[in-house]
C-alpha cells in the first residue's frame, strides 16, 4: 500500500500582478501574467518532486504526455534510477484539446474536446496486459483545465482494465499517479478520482492563473532566459 501524500501548495514562483493589455485577445481586454521558467528550474523541479514520487509511489513505467510532458519525463527518469536498476521506460500519447467557439460550427479553439494524436507504442510493450499491476506516473507540464489529464486517466484505466479483464480479472489493478511542474490554482473543467488527488498526484509548484512560458516553446532562448531571470512580465 503505498503512502499517501498531501496535494503540495508552496507559494507561486513570484509574486507578480495581472497586466492589461488593451485591444488584446478578447473584449475584455484583459490578459494574465506571464511567467518564464527556465530549463534549470525546469531540472530542479523535477529534482523536487522526485525523491517524494520514488519513496511513495516507486513508479515503473512514465507515459509522457506530448509535447509538455516529454523533457520532465525524460529529467525525471534520471533522478528516479535506483542504482544497479534498470532505466524506468517512458511511453508517449498525444492529444489535442478543442472545443467550439461561438455558433459557428467547425471553429474551435483549446478547450475541452479531445483528440488522440498518438497512443501508446504495443511494439514496444508488446501487448496491453504488460501494464496490468503496474504502477504508472502520468507526466505533463501544466495542470490548467485539467481537461487532458483528466481524459489521459479516464482512457488509459479504461484500456488497462479491459486487459486485466482479459486475462481473468484477478490479477492487481494498475495504479496511475500524476506529476506536473505547475498546478494552475482555478476552477478545473476536467475531474480527476479523490484518491488519486489525495494520494497520486504531484505538483512540484502551485501557481495563480498565470501563463506559463516553458523553454522548449521558446524561439529566441537567449531572450527566455533573461525574462525568466528578471522574472519580467510580458
Amino acid at each position: 500500500m503505498f503512502l499517501p501524500f498531501p496535494l503540495p501548495t508552496p507559494p507561486p514562483l513570484s509574486a507578480r500582478r495581472s497586466v492589461s493589455l488593451p485591444g488584446f485577445c478578447d473584449e475584455t481586454a484583459t490578459m494574465t501574467e506571464k511567467i518564464y521558467v527556465s530549463y534549470n528550474e525546469v531540472h530542479k523541479l523535477c529534482q523536487k518532486s522526485a525523491d517524494r514520487l520514488l519513496a511513495e509511489f516507486q513508479p515503473q513505467l512514465m507515459i509522457a504526455i506530448g509535447g509538455g510532458g516529454f523533457i520532465p519525463a525524460r529529467i525525471l527518469r534520471s533522478f528516479l534510477k535506483k542504482p544497479g536498476s534498470p532505466n524506468i521506460p517512458i511511453q508517449a500519447i498525444g492529444l489535442s484539446l478543442y472545443e467550439s467557439l461561438g455558433e459557428n460550427e467547425g471553429v474551435e479553439q483549446i478547450g475541452t474536446k479531445i483528440t488522440r494524436t498518438q497512443w501508446l507504442d504495443l511494439t514496444a510493450l508488446g501487448q496491453m496486459e504488460n501494464l496490468v499491476g503496474k504502477r504508472i506516473l502520468i507526466v505533463d507540464e501544466v495542470d490548467d483545465t485539467r481537461t487532458t489529464l483528466e481524459y489521459a486517466v479516464r482512457e488509459l484505466e479504461k484500456d488497462v482494465e479491459a486487459a486485466r479483464q482479459r486475462m481473468g480479472g484477478d490479477q492487481p489493478k494498475t495504479e496511475f499517479c500524476i506529476f506536473v511542474l505547475h498546478n494552475k490554482d482555478k476552477p478545473k473543467k476536467g475531474v480527476l478520482p479523490r484518491d488519486m488527488l489525495a494520494t497520486r498526484y504531484e505538483a512540484a509548484v502551485t501557481t495563480g492563473d498565470t501563463w506559463i512560458n516553458y523553454p522548449w516553446e521558446a524561439l529566441d532562448i537567449d531572450e527566455h532566459d533573461r525574462n525568466a531571470a528578471l522574472g519580467k512580465q510580458a
